[in-house]
């Protein structure tokens, strides 16, 4: 059905639909590494160090941290706590732009069918709140930014390019943004992404036509917590990186009750066990998948 225009949009590179036959990846991260382990949302120092001390007592690697607060809520000394705690651990650190209108005086954010803009930037001097942002990152040492914003994702590749930013920075596109498509996922590449997180609950068909579109590591959702439908898709991880090589499996989202919230060292701990779970999937179901070790995964953290 509809030949002419699959036809067409396989000659704009894209896929003609969904990869219902779920093909294998050949795709890889440089060190011909399948898989890395990300852990959301570490939002105070205190959580991080937690979920770091649990992992290294379980004998797993956490391979990225992410926090989804926004770095302008944590003092500089702070910053530089997460930065030291993952540098020992070998994990790279993705740190979330502050401003967006969920700190913002927007009332359309708090209504009902506004609530979607609410990682989003609203006027020019978000903007440029959100560059200085950036740049404070910078400053503590740290290398990834989590973008709520295709427009902000473009200024920041712009100030990367010109120097306004260290060369080695990466750039992750949040699950926030509401892409869920090859067409949308192959616009992110070309504003870039350093790698994509999708919406959380696409079908492995959906997810293995993203791959077939893209380089880049997708960032996948493997829980998540009950204020965005609380799914638990732990027997789905081995297919995940089966299909969508490189990619980084996110968990630990089930153990707190929504995003962006403050975490404790209790859920940091909670985290790293959901994280070992994940692990065990992967390697009991697809034991030929390779893990990052310890400090190959970007973004690094400077010393």
């Amino acid at each position: 059905m509809m030949e002419k225009t699959r036809e067409f949009l396989v000659k704009i590179g894209l896929p003609a639909g969904d990869a219902f036959d779920l093909p294998t990846s050949e795709k890889r991260f440089p060190g011909g590494d399948n898989f890395g382990i990300e852990v959301p949302p570490i939002n105070t120092a205190v959580a991080c160090k937690s979920l770091i001390e649990e992992a290294e007592r379980l004998g797993i690697q956490i391979n990225r941290v992410d926090e989804t607060y926004g770095a302008f809520r944590h003092t500089f000394s702070e910053l530089k706590e997460y930065a030291a705690i993952c540098k020992a651990h070998g994990a790279g650190l993705n740190m979330s732009i502050g401003p967006r209108a969920a700190y913002d005086t927007s009332a359309t954010r708090l209504s009902e069918q506004g609530r979607v803009i609410a990682y989003r930037l609203r006027g020019q001097e978000q903007v440029a709140r959100a560059l200085e942002d950036a740049k404070r990152i910078a400053e503590a040492g740290i290398r990834g930014l989590l973008v709520y914003d295709e427009g902000m994702l473009w200024v920041l590749k712009a100030a990367r390019d010109m120097g306004e930013l260290p060369a080695e920075m990466k750039f992750k596109n949040s699950a926030h943004n509401g892409q869920g498509n090859p067409a949308s996922f192959k616009l992110l590449q070309d504003l870039g992404a350093d790698s994509v997180n999708p919406v959380r609950d696409l079908s492995l068909p959906m997810l293995a036509a993203l791959r077939q579109t893209i380089d880049i590591p997708l960032d996948l959702h493997t829980d998540n917590p009950p204020g965005s439908g609380g799914f638990i898709r732990v027997y789905e991880a081995p297919e995940m990186v089966r299909c969508c090589a490189p990619v980084y499996l996110k968990t630990g989202n089930s153990c707190v009750s929504g995003h962006g919230q403050l975490t404790t060292a209790s859920n940091g701990i909670d985290m790293a066990r959901q994280a070992h779970i994940v692990l065990e999937m992967v390697n009991r179901y697809y034991p030929e998948a390779i893990q990052l070790k310890a400090g190959e995964a970007e973004p690094q953290i400077a010393d």
